[in-house]
């Protein structure tokens, strides 16, 4: 191969990852600097909105351990219902997994001490964006508060933003074992999809009849 056609593949190979890196750093940033003061960890300070919206995730690991997540989430709504910050709370979660996710959100809510009728539950919260437009279009929201834990909770409100819905975000404890690390890195290539996403118009897979929560 000539000296020519070595510098001309270092070249494309340069602009490749270059490009790549752009692809994701930069979405990242969007979103994290989107969401400046607008997510919060003290109860005492944050606004108060009539709906809490808590983001699901499957209450068992793969290994059959407790998710984290899961708890933290639950666990964040129930401390900002008891506050006073929101009035009710709706658990946006996908119905389609072996397990029924949001029947053990409600239950598990109500062993915190959320009353029943105060939880209203979403089974077409198969993704983020799904969550956040579904919570405007089915169940009147246009003022929310997002519970979920921080780097999801900045997503959540970029995604809910570019659908005109104004949120904050509540921010669960974070997890620190090797499979919240491991979280963190795939959250870099969700927010380049939630980018993608808007910029192709993606809409929610399904919608459906309007509820009210009242």
């Amino acid at each position: 191969m000539s000296r020519y056609n070595i510098k001309k593949l270092l070249y494309i190979i340069i602009v490749l990852i270059l490009t790549c890196a752009g692809s994701v750093l930069i979405p990242n940033a969007v979103i994290t600097n989107n969401a400046k003061q607008k997510t919060f960890t003290n109860v005492q300070v944050i606004t108060k909105n009539k709906v809490g919206i808590v983001l699901g995730t499957s209450k068992y690991l793969s290994n059959g351990s407790i998710n984290l997540y899961y708890t933290y989430r639950l666990e964040a709504a129930a401390l900002l219902f008891k506050a006073e910050k929101i009035n009710f709370i709706l658990a946006s979660g996908d119905n389609l997994t072996s397990s029924d996710e949001l029947s053990e959100f409600k239950e598990d809510l109500v062993k915190l001490g959320v009353p029943p009728e105060k939880i209203y539950l979403d089974y077409a919260g198969f993704r983020t964006l799904d969550s956040m437009v579904r919570s405007k279009v089915i169940f009147g929201q246009e003022s929310i508060t997002i519970i979920s834990q921080k780097f999801h909770n900045e997503r959540a409100i970029y995604l809910a933003e570019k659908f005109g819905i104004k949120a904050i975000g509540f921010n669960a404890k974070d997890v620190s074992n090797r499979y919240g690390r491991a979280t963190s890195f795939r959250e870099y290539f969700a927010r380049t999809k939630a980018v993608f996403d808007i910029l192709i118009n993606k809409e929610p897979k399904y919608l459906g009849e309007s509820i009210e929560i009242n």
